[in-house]
Parts: C-alpha cells; sequence; structure tokens
C-alpha cells in the first residue's frame, strides 16, 4: 500500500494520506486517499499478471473517452497506476434492490438503463477514438472487442454437455454460429463491460458507472440483454415484478434509437434480443454448471443472494422458448429436464424491494 500512495502522490504532484482499501480484486487493489487540499481521490493499481493488464488499459481507454465513469486524474502506464475523481459513498443499483424500498428500487433500475443507453447511443461514432486510446495506454494485449469469447465458449459448451451426459441435438453448432456474435457487426456501441448492480452508483446528479476493466464495443443487444434476463453476468440475479423487465429494456431502447433507428422496428428489435439471450445463456453455462456440482451463493459477502443453481435454473428457462432456435432451446429443455431436475434448489425469489413480506412493510 506505501509504494502505491507514494506513487500515486508523485502522479498528482500532491500529498496522499489516510488510504481506504475499498476491496479491489486478484487483479488490483484500490484505495480512497486524502489529498493535501482535503479532497479525497481514488487509487487503482493493478498487478503484472496479464488480465489484469488488459484490465488496467481497458479501464484507462473506457474512462478516457469521458463518456461515463468518474474523471481520470493521472495514469502512470509503467507500474501501471490510475487515479480517478471519488464519486462518493452513494448507494448503489443492487443496495436498493436488496433493500426494502419498491420506489426507489424501481427508479433506480429506469436510470439504469436510460444511462447506459445514453452512454451507448453517444458512443456510436467514437470507436476509433477508443482504439487510439487503447493503443496509447497498450500493454501488448488486444481490445476486448477481438477476444472471441462467444465462439470459445461455443466451442465449451459442448465439452460441458459432454461432461453433463446432454446429448447435442442435431443442428447445434450451427445454431450456435447463426447467434454469432449477436449484431455487434451492425449495431455496435461502447460497454463498460461489467453493468451490473454493485457498479452503478446512484448519485443526487443520477447514475455513475464504476468499473470500466471490461469496456469494449460490443452488440447493443447484448447490453440490452441485461435488462431482460436480468443481469446477464453477474450475482445479484433475482425475477422481477411482471412488466418490469419489459419496461426497464424499453427506456434503454428509447435511448439507443436515437444512434440506431432501425432499432425501432420490433423485428429487428426482438430477433437481435433473441440472439443476445443465447449468447448469455451459453457463457452462464459455461461458467456456472461445472460449478453447480455442489450448490453455494453467488457471492461470497453480500447477502441476500441466489446460489448458482437458482441463477442457473433461471436462465434455462428464460432461453428454453427460443423456438427460433429449435436445437438450441431442445438443448436447454434437456438441461432443465436431465439436470436442474435433480437439483434440491428453491425457485428464484423475487428482488427483495419488489417482493417484502405484507407483514414487515
Amino acid at each position: 500500500m506505501d509504494w502505491i500512495l507514494r506513487a500515486a502522490a508523485e502522479l498528482l504532484a500532491t500529498e496522499l494520506s489516510e488510504p481506504v482499501d475499498l476491496g479491489g480484486s486478484k487483479r488490483s487493489t484500490v484505495l480512497r486517499c486524502r489529498t493535501g487540499d482535503g479532497g479525497r481521490v481514488i487509487v487503482k493499481a493493478y498487478t503484472g499478471e496479464p488480465e489484469a493488464l488488459r484490465c488496467f488499459t481497458a479501464e484507462v481507454a473506457g474512462l478516457s473517452l469521458g463518456l461515463a465513469g468518474p474523471e481520470v486524474l493521472g495514469v502512470s502506464t509503467e507500474i501501471p497506476l490510475l487515479v480517478m475523481a471519488d464519486l462518493g459513498d452513494a448507494s448503489t443499483l443492487a443496495d436498493v434492490l436488496l433493500g426494502s424500498d419498491s420506489k426507489a428500487a424501481g427508479e433506480g433500475l429506469l436510470a439504469w438503463a436510460r444511462g447506459l443507453g445514453r452512454l451507448a447511443a453517444a458512443s456510436v461514432h467514437r470507436r476509433a477514438e477508443f482504439r487510439q486510446l487503447w493503443a496509447r495506454y497498450d500493454k501488448g494485449l488486444p481490445p476486448w472487442d477481438d477476444e472471441p469469447w462467444i465462439a470459445q465458449n461455443a466451442s465449451d459448451l459442448l465439452r460441458v454437455l459432454d461432461t453433463a451426459g446432454i446429448a447435442v441435438p442435431l443442428g447445434l453448432c450451427e445454431e450456435l454460429a447463426l447467434i454469432g456474435t449477436a449484431g455487434a457487426e451492425t449495431y455496435p456501441a461502447f460497454t463498460p463491460g461489467d453493468t451490473c448492480p454493485d457498479n452503478n452508483l446512484l448519485t443526487p446528479e443520477g447514475l455513475r458507472l464504476l468499473d470500466f476493466e471490461a469496456a469494449c464495443f460490443q452488440s447493443v443487444f447484448l447490453t440490452a440483454a441485461y435488462c431482460r434476463m436480468p443481469f446477464s453476468t453477474c450475482w445479484c440475479v433475482f425475477n422481477l415484478p411482471v412488466g418490469m423487465a419489459l419496461e426497464v429494456e424499453e427506456a434503454f431502447r428509447a435511448e439507443i434509437v436515437a444512434a440506431y433507428p432501425a432499432l425501432t422496428e420490433d423485428s429487428v428489435w426482438q430477433a437481435g434480443m433473441k440472439r443476445a439471450i443465447a449468447v448469455w445463456t451459453v457463457d452462464a453455462t459455461v461458467r456456472l454448471l461445472p460449478r453447480t456440482v455442489q450448490d453455494g451463493p453467488m457471492h461470497r459477502t453480500r447477502r441476500p443472494v441466489p446460489t448458482r443453481r437458482q441463477v442457473l435454473r433461471h436462465r434455462w428457462e428464460t432461453a428454453s422458448v427460443l423456438e427460433e432456435f429449435p436445437a438450441f432451446a431442445e438443448t436447454i429443455r434437456r438441461l432443465l429436464h436431465e439436470v436442474a431436475g435433480g437439483w434440491e434448489a428453491a425457485p428464484l425469489p423475487g428482488y427483495p424491494a419488489f417482493f417484502v413480506p405484507a407483514e414487515s412493510q
């Protein structure tokens, strides 16, 4: 911590003190520090592991676009290290969804969807600039845009299905290829990458986004699917009230159509959304199914939280009706029957903010 503090102080040409560890991850250390003039900044230092270095480049390049997130105050590519403005201690979207105020939770969801939609719409002509920023802070690793993770997941799915004893229906491989990148070629837009509830601050000034470690340009449908599923890759996954997911999705859509008018066509929108749901369901299956041999919570410390089996079964139930991809839908139904059918896991509950028992309201 001392050397991080010294490096950041030298970068800002000011004294830094009173560091508070905000948790970070295996890839990074995150500190809130007091500056010489009494203000506060966030210092984030990354390890030298390849994935951490790519996260550093993505975060600096993504934040430097200036479209969302905290202001960048200083960057050291040698350490590597990033100093950002401190956005304060506002509640996150996860906090209100897991709380007891349904009004705050509903408003938070809509603010989150509109904010992501505006960000995506504002970014569509800035991909070349993002590439230039990536090159400026490059640590020798390609952008996440160039990572063939969807194709790799499709390949890994076959292995996971074989391990689980699930017979692969005829035509599955062809359908996975058709699902492809869910429209990234036609409708790309910027995303911070990890738009999960705990990375969204609900401040008095509005929504502020955190964590740009996976910043990239991807299909707008992959971002919009977080509204419908909800939260495609996150731990904070519960059921929403009837109609709420659609309202949140339409809030995102209303913003992105400013950049892509073709998305006002329901046929275009629905086709893209269904492909995105398939992409994220494959991702969840590959990531979570091997870890459901023994069930456990989706988050190490947060409570309430669903279990891996609850979330994965919910993903499968959502994807099992994608009849546009019959082999894929049949695969998912086999997983529900032959794998999830043997799980002793309760159905996925609703978000506490919307489903608080009457006696506790």
